[in-house]
């Protein structure tokens, strides 16, 4: 078997279960990155600079990837990513830039189940049972215990609560677009990550202007914190496209769900802050509502069909490269 099928089989081989474990883990770590981050220059700064030198490292392996990509399916990626990386990094950075409290900002985001789902049916005309819109609801109602402690109403404007807002909504359609993506208009992994930060880096350096130099801050906890975004940034975003290309997407958003509360386990290893029995509560809601949502999809794939074993199709799609 060549490099470039082995390249196409791994993320297929890995159980989907732990795919979506490191996801959290990846995800949640990113939330305390950008807290640590903060302390040492503004947070569109970092965030452009994270992308501008992903960009510039990896372009000698990502380029020779994109070569024979048509204009169309490059359009449509750095779509999709200024939709996923953009608008969801800008919405919520943003927001609490502007006076959003940081609480309330990442329980606006992690409505994200809930908007890939209504988008998923008011708009493509998919139909979800009852099960996973209850799964959802007891899921989020999870999210609400976790952060309650965090919640916060702040000063700033109206209008400036509709940020975070929007950027869920703007990686909810991401997400759409994405999983129905022909695999044959698809880009591989690293191309794909590489595009969309490429394509990023125009609105972050806009954003990162209004607050001032674009210049680096030449500092070692300027430096680290865009070794940790860089990290917890691409990985977190890598995982979602890996988990997207084998499950639903209201799925994949759910997974999510439980990362409030692996943040605050990061938080309290790294700066101090307290736990309490209220998080372990909501934790348990949380994934109470996630099984649902994962019992109710397994249901009706069993509902359906019989078909011929995805995941053996992927693998022998995969061997014939």
């Amino acid at each position: 078997m060549s490099t470039q099928q082995t390249a196409r089989l791994w993320p297929v081989a890995i159980p989907l279960l732990l795919i979506e474990a490191a996801l959290v883990v990846i995800w949640s770590s990113g939330f305390i990155g950008a807290r640590f981050s903060i302390d040492h220059a503004p947070a569109m700064l970092v965030v452009f600079w994270r992308s501008l030198l992903f960009v510039l490292l990896l372009a000698p392996w990502a380029l020779p990837r994109l070569r024979h990509a048509s204009p169309a399916t490059l359009l449509r990626h750095a779509g999709i990513g200024l939709l996923a990386m953009g608008g969801y990094l800008a919405g919520v950075v943003q927001g609490i830039a502007l006076g959003v409290p940081a609480g309330l900002a990442a329980l606006l985001a992690d409505l994200l189940p809930i908007g890939v789902a209504l988008l998923s049916v008011l708009v493509l005309r998919q139909r979800l049972g009852w099960q996973t819109w209850l799964g959802l609801l007891i899921g989020l109602t999870g999210v609400v215990l976790v952060t309650s402690d965090a919640l916060a109403w702040g000063d700033a404007p109206l209008w400036v609560y509709g940020l975070p807002l929007l950027g869920m909504l703007s990686l909810a359609i991401a997400t759409l677009w994405q999983k129905r993506t022909k695999a044959t208009a698809s880009l591989d992994l690293l191309g794909n990550l590489w595009l969309q930060c490429c394509i990023c880096c125009v609105p972050f350096a806009l954003l990162a202007a209004l607050d001032g130099s674009l210049a680096p801050v030449p500092s070692g906890g300027f430096a680290l914190s865009i070794l940790w975004t860089s990290i917890s940034t691409i990985g977190g975003y890598g995982l979602y496209w890996l988990c997207l290309k084998r499950s639903t997407p209201t799925r994949v958003a759910s997974v999510l769900y439980l990362s409030p509360a692996l943040t605050l386990v990061w938080a309290w290893a790294m700066f101090g802050e307290p736990l309490s029995w209220l998080m372990g509560l909501g934790t348990a809601v949380s994934g109470l509502g996630l099984w649902l949502v994962i019992r109710n999809e397994r249901k009706q794939n069993d509902d359906e069909p019989a078909v011929a074993s995805p995941s053996s199709a992927t693998i022998k799609a995969a061997c014939r490269g």
